[in-house]
Order: C-alpha cells, then sequence, then structure tokens
C-alpha cells in the first residue's frame, strides 16, 4: 500500500506544502458556512404555553413543510452521540456511496519506480488506487438530531455536520468542512413587547449542512 500510495503521489503531482497544491481535487467551500448557532433570551417569559403547544393547530399551520425525515415533535430513538458520529464517518470512510468524483474517476496512474520510464497501471490496479484515494478524501455529512428547544416547532430538526477530526487530502493538511446548505421550513415563537407582550408562531427558514467538501 506504501507504495501505491507513492505512485499515487508522483501521478497526481503534488507537493507536500501550501493548500493551493490540492485546490483542484476539492474546491474550497462557500463563505457564508459553517452555520451560526442561534442565540436565545433566556427569560422564561418569552417561552410558549402549555396551550401553544397545540400539535394539530401547529401541523395545520405547517402545511406540507413538515419533513419527517428532518423534523420530529419527540427525539426520535435513533438519534447519534458523538462517538457515534466518529464510528459513524470511519465505516463511511472506508466505503464511500454513490457517484465516484470525476476528478478521481479520470485520474491516469504510471508506474514510476523506474527512472526514465513510465507504465501505465492496469484497469484492476488503477480501480484500486481511485478507490483508496476515494476512500481518504470522502466527506459524508453525518446527520443527528438537535433540539432546538420549546420557542420552535417542530422541537427537533436533523442538522448535518462535517467529520474534521482527521485530514481526507493526500498529502495531509485538508479536512472536511461545510460547502453546501438547505432551508427547512419551521416555526418560531416570536413575542413583541410593543404595546403589551404579544406572541404568535411564525414561519423561518432554518438552514442544515447539505454537503461537506475537503478544504484548506
Amino acid at each position: 500500500v506504501t507504495i501505491y500510495a507513492l505512485v499515487v503521489l508522483l501521478g497526481l503531482r503534488l507537493e507536500q506544502g501550501a493548500c493551493q497544491h490540492y485546490l483542484h481535487i476539492r474546491p474550497a467551500p462557500s463563505d457564508n458556512l459553517p452555520l451560526v448557532d442561534l442565540i436565545e433570551h433566556p427569560d422564561p417569559i418569552f417561552d410558549p404555553k402549555e396551550k401553544d403547544l397545540n400539535e394539530t393547530l401547529l401541523r395545520n399551520l405547517m402545511g406540507g413543510h413538515f419533513d419527517p425525515n428532518f423534523m420530529a415533535v419527540s427525539l426520535p430513538e435513533d438519534r447519534l452521540g458523538v462517538d457515534d458520529l466518529a464510528e459513524l464517518d470511519l465505516l463511511l470512510r472506508q466505503r464511500p456511496s454513490g457517484a465516484m468524483p470525476s476528478e478521481i474517476k479520470g485520474l491516469e496512474f504510471y508506474d514510476g519506480l523506474q527512472p526514465g520510464k513510465k507504465h501505465r497501471l492496469s484497469k484492476k490496479l488503477r480501480r484500486k488506487l481511485q478507490m483508496w484515494l476515494w476512500s481518504q478524501t470522502f466527506c459524508p455529512v453525518l446527520y443527528t438530531w438537535n433540539d432546538l428547544g420549546s420557542r420552535f416547532w417542530p422541537r427537533y430538526v436533523k442538522v448535518g455536520s462535517c467529520y474534521s477530526k482527521r485530514s481526507c487530502s493526500v498529502p495531509e493538511g485538508m479536512v472536511c468542512k461545510p460547502a453546501k446548505s438547505v432551508h427547512l421550513t419551521i416555526l418560531r415563537w416570536r413575542c413583541q413587547r410593543r404595546g403589551g407582550q404579544r406572541c404568535t408562531w411564525i414561519p423561518i427558514q432554518y438552514p442544515i449542512i447539505s454537503e461537506c467538501k475537503c478544504s484548506c
């Protein structure tokens, strides 16, 4: 594996050093990411009362925006913790899913072990090297349920994250970072004090990470 890793490095003509050498493999993410956590006022006077949490009425307000795959009224049993996410990420890295990135699929590998000679590798070996490189640079989105608190409905939303505790580039130096996001429509309990406190549920767009990429 070590020898073939060296072949990969020769084939890609990568150098150990600055991040710009890697950018042609994985582009940098959007400047609008990562997503910023919401900061809520701690005073419970702004919390909805039990009469404001009628599920039937709130579902009617949501209309067709309620997505059971990403929203839940109570905490789902299939929630994942931090340790579980790390284990899941390692598993996904060993067996990437989906279509192989075109940047990796189009790579050509040569046997550069003999000075002055280049021999194209066999299709079988080329495929193995592509799969190995893909498993090292693969950046899946890892989902877990997040409790937004009583001022949001549904209270639980499945949010995405990028595992960044290990490098995703060859050579090392880059990590998986958020690259794209999508928006879910949920309800937000909003209170206004002008002319006496008045509170109501309003629809808002809540962003979640939908794609991770290897970046500096």
